[in-house]
Parts: C-alpha cells; structure tokens; sequence
C-alpha cells in the first residue's frame, strides 16, 4: 500500500504542489433535488453509501421511488410549458447559466474530487484532473452551442418556402452509472439543456454524491426552478420509473447491456420515448510490429487497468503481432509492478478498489476462469486484503478467443494479450465480438492505420493512443454497444426535435 503523503497546495521550490483532497466532516446533500428544493423520500427510506476503499459508511442518502420520480417529471413538465420562464429564454441566457455551472464546479473543484474518491474509490488526483476537468469542459462546451442551435432554409418547389426549427425534446430522464459519476451525469444534462430541455436524473445508488452537490450549484446558479431535478434510488425502482413513465420524452443510459435492453423494452411499452444507450464493451486493441513499442504498451495498459478496469472502454482484447509478442509481454508486466495501489486520498495513489462485493467477486471469478481454461497468469490476480476490495492489476497472456475472459465484458483491472499473424486476421477476430464501443491501433504506418481503422466496427478508433475522448468529439458504439451518440455536436441531434414548416408563396408578380 502506499504511505500516506498527501502535498499540501502551494510551491514548493518553485514547483506547484499537487492539488490535495478537503477534509469532509458532514456530507450537506443528502435529500431528493426537486424544483430547487430538497425534499425527503415519499416512503421515508433511505439507503447507506461507503467508502469502497475503506467499507466504512459515508453517510445515508434518501431513497427516491416511482412517487418521488413521478412528482419530478410534473416539476420537470411545468419548467417546460411553453409560458414558463426556461422555455421562453433564450439561448444565449441558456448558456450563460451553464457558464456560471461551470464557474461553481471551478470553485467547488477539490471538494468535488474528494467526493467523488470517497464514494467510487477512485484515486483522487484522477478525480480532480480528469473527471472534473471533463465534466467543466462538457459544460463550457455546451454552453458555447446553446446559442448556435438553428435549422435550414430547404430549396424546394419555387412557389413554396420550406424552413426547420430544432426545437427541444421535452422532459428528458437520464439514468447515471457508477464507475464516472460526474462526469456521465454532465454528458447527459449538458447538451439537454442547451437545446432547452429539463431534465429528471438518476445517479447510481453506489455513487450519488457529487450529483447531489451540483444540485445545490444549480439552485446557486440561477436555474430556473425545475429545469434539473435529481432522484437517487435504485433502478428497480426509481430507474424504472424513469424508463416507463409516460410524460418523460427521452431517455439516456449508461450502464450494462442488459440493462439497456430492459430500457428499450419499457420505452417501447410505455410512450415510445426516445433512448439513447452507451453501454458495454469488448475492446479490442491491434499492436503491429512497427509499433512504438513501449508507447503501445503504456497505452494499452492505461486502457486495461485505468479507473481500476471499471470502464466501458477498457482495452479487453489486446492483439498483438507475433515477432514482438514476448516482448510486448515482458515489458507490460514491468509496466505494471510500477502501479501505486493505496489509498485513494493519497495523490501518490494510481489504483483504488473495486466499487463494491459483487463487482469485486464477479472480477475474482472471471480471473479464476482465465487460470483455468489455460491462459497464463503473468502478474497479479490476487486481492489485497481479505476483507478489501483491492485487485492486484493482473496480466494474462497466450489468452484465446473462446475463452470467457475474452468474450465477457470483465469491467476490472485484467489485462487479456492475444497474439496474431496477419492484419486480415487480426481485424477478423477484432470484429468477431458482439461488442463495438471503441478500438485502438497502434502502428507507424498512417496508411495502414487508417486502413485497419476503417474495417474495424466500433464507433471509435484511438491511433497510437487510448482513451483519449474529448467533449467535442461524439462518442458511442456499434452493435450491442449502443444507440445514439454522447458528446460533440451529434448529441445535440439527440436531444432536439426537427420541426418542418412549410409556407405556400402567392405567385404573383
């Protein structure tokens, strides 16, 4: 474990000091955010979250069913008529309360960080530059196309005049996952209330913390009331509330691919609203010969083993070309023995625990599975602690494809490195997945590159890079990855109706 030895802020010979985590004695946000004010469960329940890196409970949160979800969508839908406030705002003042959000998250930044560490177990410095960091940016980003929302005059028949309007969706539900808490929450409210909509979210049971906080920052922005609304709970409950209620127009989830089939389903039995889905991957990773080698290697386990493996974008199934093969190998595994795994807290930390029990033993089993079916355990595999949810990185190599740890999305930090012949041969076993989210290629010939890149089906392809997103950029997968596209300005299709007007010219000279 790594000793403690959190930097204090300031310079220290003439080198800034890292950020550092605050001390959080009371958590304040607690309750059900509904029309800028907090209120407490209609059932009276609430429900624990822990610290996954400690198991000790944070603090009790109240839990939010189908009655509280159905008095947020009425809020929701009020904030949304035509006469009220939200709706009669321009764009232009849109996006300047999305600028003030941001301006609070700037101010609030290492409190936020902190929490989001103390509910997730992620470590706090990846809090802090890369979740927040994103989560400020998407809002900016958002807040700069908020004016910038326009339809088309279409050229038709000469006696008529055809022109669109991009109009919002209505009341748009979004159900968050647990591994980016934040970050997820703002890819969805972002670009929703650019293009006017109001919004009804559910953050993770695991994880509702920063969500809750940023209510508050809402409220102290300036946002009419109404137009964010957040209703922790659980998704048997709330979540399907959510995805079934008849008067919420869209829906965006992030989370298993299961799950997002339940979603779909209740969308088509209740008012066909709209879904969007970014949900499980099997990435694959092609690393050819010509490579940078220790460049694909860094890069690679990055995708493996960053936010502890709990991502949808994990490298999975790194392919990589036979005469470089051992090397690759052997030079991962040091990679990996130089992973600092500790507390959280600590911004010497690089890998915190899993979220909770039955993600940690669904990581242990597929592990268990991998020693069994032959692949060779190369480093790690084990837990820390017999009462801890830390996983030691692990590294299998001579993986093959029928094995389950290289169909099964793992969403843990296992490393899975396959060896290939051919280019053909690779893109062929890329593809041979029911997954498409994102892929990698790393390469030093740009023709080839952008040859492989082209065949691989993922709504993806990183060259000589990984996991590098951006909120300009879209994201989302093919096949049972998803529908729909997160970020950039595709998302903004995704949040607005089209509306053709049609006008009938006299014809008169």
């Amino acid at each position: 474990m790594a000793q403690n030895g959190t930097p204090q802020n300031g310079v220290a010979d003439g080198v800034p000091a890292l950020p550092s985590p605050v001390t959080v004695q009371v958590i304040r946000h607690t309750k059900i955010f509904i029309g800028n004010e907090w209120h407490s469960s209609s059932s009276g329940r609430t429900f624990p979250t822990f610290n996954p890196a400690t198991g000790v409970k944070i603090c009790d949160v109240e839990e939010a069913d189908e009655r509280d979800v159905d008095k947020a969508v009425q809020v929701a839908k009020a904030a949304q008529q035509r006469s009220s406030p939200w709706r009669k705002m321009d764009g232009s003042c849109r996006g300047r309360l999305l600028h003030a959000l941001a301006d609070l998250m700037e101010r609030d930044r290492r409190l936020l960080a902190t929490l989001e560490t103390r509910d997730t177990g992620k470590p706090f410095l990846q809090s802090f530059f890369i979740d927040l960091e994103g989560s400020i940016k998407t809002l900016r980003y958002y807040a700069g196309w908020a004016d910038k929302i326009h339809g088309k005059s279409l050229p038709v028949d000469e006696s008529f005049l055809c022109l669109t309007k991009h109009e919002p969706v209505g009341v748009c539900g979004a159900i968050i996952p647990w591994n980016f808490p934040l970050l997820m929450f703002m890819w969805k409210m972002a670009p929703a209330l650019s293009c006017g909509n109001t919004v009804v979210i559910k953050p993770a049971e695991q994880t509702p913390l920063t969500a809750l906080h940023v209510g508050s920052l809402v409220k102290e922005a300036g946002f009419p009331p109404g137009v964010v609304n957040i209703v922790p709970g659980f998704g048997p409950t709330a979540g399907a509330a959510i995805a079934s209620h008849m008067e919420i127009d869209k829906v965006a989830f992030t989370g298993s691919t299961e799950v997002g089939k339940l979603i779909k389903q209740a969308s088509a039995k209740s008012n066909l609203k709209r879904v969007t889905l970014e949900l499980g991957g099997k990435n694959p990773c092609i690393v050819f010969a010509d490579c940078e080698l220790q460049l694909a290697v860094e890069e690679t386990q990055k995708g493996a083993f960053y936010n502890q493996g709990q991502c949808c974008t994990a490298a999975s199934r790194i392919f990589v070309e036979e005469s470089i093969y051992e090397e690759f190998v052997h030079r991962s595994i040091e990679n990996a023995k130089k992973i600092v795994i500790g507390d959280p807290l600590d911004p010497q930390t690089s890998h915190g625990p899993q979220i909770d029990r039955k993600q940690f033993d669904k990581i242990m089993d597929l592990i268990k599975s991998g020693k069994e079916e032959g692949a060779q355990l190369e480093y790690g595999g084990v837990a820390l602690g017999e009462k801890s949810l830390f996983i030691q990185p692990t590294i299998f190599s001579g993986v093959q494809d029928h094995m389950q740890i290289a169909k099964e999305e793992i969403f843990g930090p296992v490393q899975c490195i396959f060896s290939f012949k051919s280019q053909q041969e690779a893109i062929e076993r890329a593809n041979s997945s029911q997954y498409g989210l994102v892929s990698a290629v790393f390469t030093a010939s740009m023709d080839r590159a952008l040859s492989v890149s082209a065949a691989l089906e993922t709504g993806t392809v990183w060259i000589n890079c990984y996991n590098a997103l951006h909120a300009q950029t879209p994201f989302g997968g093919y096949k049972m990855s998803g529908n729909g596209r997160e970020l950039g300005e595709y998302a903004l299709a995704e949040y607005s109706e089209v509306k053709a007007v049609t006008i009938k010219l006299r014809e008169t000279l």
